[in-house]
């Protein structure tokens, strides 16, 4: 199987696993299921960052969430603690899924692990494949979740959001950075007063 071959052998799977997301998302006015949306604003969002992603990152990208929906939140307890156990399990589920595929569809070994780790973000600011990934996945958040989750957890204090803000806005490169600036001239006014409110107090 040639590279392309491959890559879009590993690209179709991980999309026909996202697929069967029984949850939905809206997007452009079509309900979609949610975690294949998501992959497919996660791949778009990669070429805006780079424009000649690697295969490895097209395939971590999107599998970022493959089949999130069978570790639901729930199965954790409430609580700041819980919630980072849950999001290191789904990472190593999302690294070793991926991992799978990615054999099933000819890549070497090294490769599978590479994009393994990758997933899992344990190498996050050593790894520049790790960051890219991490880049990618703030500006989806920011782009087409903030402004809901800011609706969702409207009991949240000022105080919470800015750290909120400010922990998304630590993950991230210069090159996100630079890319979140820019989203947010289109954001809702509320959404931007808050962004520049935490960037103020981090020293931005």
């Amino acid at each position: 199987m040639t590279a392309s071959a491959q890559l879009t052998c590993a690209l179709d799977k991980i999309d026909g696993a996202n697929r069967a997301d029984p949850n939905r998302e809206t997007v452009d006015g079509e309900s979609l299921p949610r975690e294949y949306a998501y992959s497919q604003h996660m791949s778009r969002w990669l070429f805006v960052l780079e424009s000649e992603p690697s295969e490895r990152m097209q395939i971590a990208c999107r599998a970022q969430h493959i089949e999130r929906w069978t570790i639901p939140r729930t199965d954790y307890p409430e609580g700041r603690k819980a919630y980072y156990q849950w999001r290191q399990a789904c990472g190593r589920m999302h690294g070793r899924r991926a991992a799978e595929i990615m054999a099933d569809c000819g890549y070497e070994a090294a490769e599978c692990d590479k994009v393994e780790t990758i997933l899992t973000k344990r190498e996050l600011r050593q790894d520049a494949d790790t960051q890219l990934l991490e880049d990618v996945a703030c500006m989806v958040f920011l782009e087409r979740y903030f402004a809901d989750f800011y609706e969702e957890k409207s009991d949240y204090d000022r105080e919470k959001w800015l750290r909120i803000v400010r922990r998304t806005w630590g993950k991230m490169s210069p090159r996100g950075h630079e890319a979140a600036l820019k989203l947010a001239e289109g954001m809702p006014a509320h959404l931007l007063t808050l962004l520049q409110e935490a960037l103020a107090g981090a020293g931005e």
